[in-house]
């Protein structure tokens, strides 16, 4: 079929003729296309929904919380949307404000982090509360809107409007961490919510790990990584990078504590 722009009795300049060239396939090239084109490094969202269910499937003896349905996010390191999923068979089965709140994580753990040291967003807890060194730094980026909000049918899909934007947003709670390929280079960042931000930091743990993308150069923690610190007493963080324990469904403080030996990070670097 010819173009319009083609057509003899629809004769246009040689600029607007250029333009349809140029612009056309951009504007119709659709999600899946765009996110293979800005995330060639990154899982896909069929390895990251079935790596988010095998580990919700654990249930909370072994993630600690409620034992609730999860939404996962991975953004590229530019923290344009690559893959949006549920563990659910629906995405009614999950919190439905954990779709945002998982992107969010995600931008901010990439946004935080480099190749030399790795910043979860449970480590920004502390130094964000009032009178901290970060204290504001919710307010600095909130989620863009245009990849936040479309048709609910869409979320978790392929076509989910978050899939090829910049997802934007801040969070200063556990779920959120940098990724790492296996040569230490930063690539994006993964967050996960839907249950306690405890529990949220151990199912994105386990799955950065199972997706050899955990080459952490360094961190605050002990460890020498981005773990959770819980280290508040009478309000205050000791290490300046801590997060209170979570209340509510099973206590998740020891399995984070051990969450370094049993899924250590740059075990997969080459």
């Amino acid at each position: 079929m010819i173009h319009p722009a083609f057509s003899k009795t629809n004769r246009v300049s040689p600029a607007r003729v250029v333009a349809v060239l140029v612009c056309a396939p951009l504007v119709c090239a659709p999600p899946l296309a765009r996110c293979q084109a800005v995330c060639p490094s990154l899982p896909s969202s069929t390895e990251l929904r079935s790596t988010l269910q095998s580990v919700v499937k654990e249930g909370s003896s072994k993630n600690g919380g409620m034992g609730n349905q999860e939404w996962a996010v991975i953004v590229n390191r530019k923290g344009i949307g690559c893959a949006v999923v549920f563990s659910g068979n629906t995405a009614s089965d999950e919190w439905p404000a954990s779709r945002v709140i998982a992107a969010s994580k995600a931008n901010t753990a990439n946004g935080v982090s480099n190749n030399d040291y790795a910043i979860s967003t449970a480590n920004l807890y502390a130094a964000s509360q009032p009178g901290g060194s970060l204290f504001g730094l919710i307010t600095s980026g909130p989620p863009n809107p245009q990849a936040a909000f479309g048709d609910p049918s869409s979320f978790g899909t392929s076509n989910d409007p978050m899939i090829g934007k910049l997802v934007g947003g801040t969070v200063v709670f556990g779920g959120g961490l940098a990724l790492y390929n296996r040569q230490g280079k930063i690539v994006g960042g993964l967050g996960v919510s839907g249950d306690t931000s405890c529990t949220d930091h151990i199912i994105a743990w386990k799955i950065r790990h199972m997706l050899h993308l955990d080459t952490v150069a360094m961190g605050p923690s002990s460890d020498h990584n981005d773990n959770m610190i819980l280290d508040f007493k009478n309000g205050n963080s000791a290490s300046g990078f801590g997060h209170p324990d979570c209340k509510g469904g099973t206590d998740p403080s020891y399995i984070i504590h051990s969450l370094s030996q049993k899924f250590p990070t740059g075990s997969g670097k080459i």
